[in-house]
């Protein structure tokens, strides 16, 4: 922790956001998602599950499939992740993330949490989706990357088993600075579920990335926050470059993320300047 903390207080460090941190805004779930999938298409949520092996991505493929587009889903989900009865100033969570004051945040969520967070506590910011937004970044200006997509471009969403398996390529722009960025900057990722085959493939990459290069001894630590012990997986991520940090006396995820937060930001005050 006092090591991940001195790397913050020199801006050494990308913060890796996933569906668990917004999930603490009350955010619909993917059940409810694939739930709207099967109203439109006129199934039962039950049936709709059962046919498609209860795997999101395959429903998702389908459904575009028959709609022709996301256009209609992904307005629905534009509308219920962003509820105009949550108060971003209320979560704790999101006001740790902005006051520890990252250089970089990559997110897979498609919602704009992040975004009014930043915006709400009048913290400047750049959002990068696009190779082009990557031309127009600012030195010294933090960056939000949307790793999976973001709701102003239908294009950019990764939602459906199609669009997953084009991301596992990692060759987009994204992935390309991703690769470049993590050569100078340790990685924390929050708010991710050790089941993510995407993620796990991504520190894979990213392991090898090093591996090849024989330079693994002057790789920058990397760290994953977790709730759940697990010694197999956590054995392998260590392997990876990986150290998991885990906080599973808590009850309720949510409290345990805010208090590593907590944590976290008391380090990085008591953190001798650089």
């Amino acid at each position: 922790m006092k090591k991940l903390a001195q790397s913050i207080k020199e801006k050494k460090v990308i913060l890796f956001v996933g569906s668990g941190v917004s999930k603490n805004l009350g955010l619909p779930t993917y059940n409810e998602l694939v739930e709207e999938m099967a109203k439109k298409l006129g199934y039962s949520a039950e049936l709709f599950t059962a046919w498609g092996n209860n795997d999101f991505l395959i429903l998702a493929e389908y459904y575009m499939l028959e709609k022709g587009s996301l256009g209609g889903l992904r307005s629905w989900m534009d509308r219920m992740w962003h509820d105009q009865n949550i108060d971003i100033g209320q979560s704790e969570i999101y006001k740790l993330i902005v006051d520890l004051d990252f250089p970089l945040i990559y997110t897979t969520n498609f919602d704009r949490w992040l975004e009014y967070a930043y915006d709400y506590y009048q913290k400047n910011y750049i959002k990068i989706t696009n190779v082009g937004d990557i031309a127009r970044s600012k030195p010294n200006v933090p960056q939000i990357v949307k790793f999976h997509g973001d709701f102003d471009d239908d294009s950019s969403i990764v939602l459906t088993e199609s669009s997953y398996f084009n991301r596992l390529d990692f060759e987009s722009s994204l992935d390309i600075k991703l690769r470049a960025d993590s050569l100078e900057k340790s990685i924390l990722f929050i708010g991710y579920s050790l089941s993510d085959i995407n993620i796990r493939y991504m520190l894979h990459k990213l392991h090898n990335q090093w591996k090849y290069s024989k330079k693994e001894n002057i790789r920058p630590k990397s760290y994953i926050f977790l709730v759940d012990p697990n010694p197999i997986k956590e054995r392998i991520l260590r392997e990876r470059g990986i150290i998991p940090i885990i906080y599973h006396k808590e009850e309720d995820p949510g409290m345990a993320l805010t208090k590593f937060l907590r944590d976290l930001s008391v380090l990085v005050d008591r953190s001798e300047p650089y």
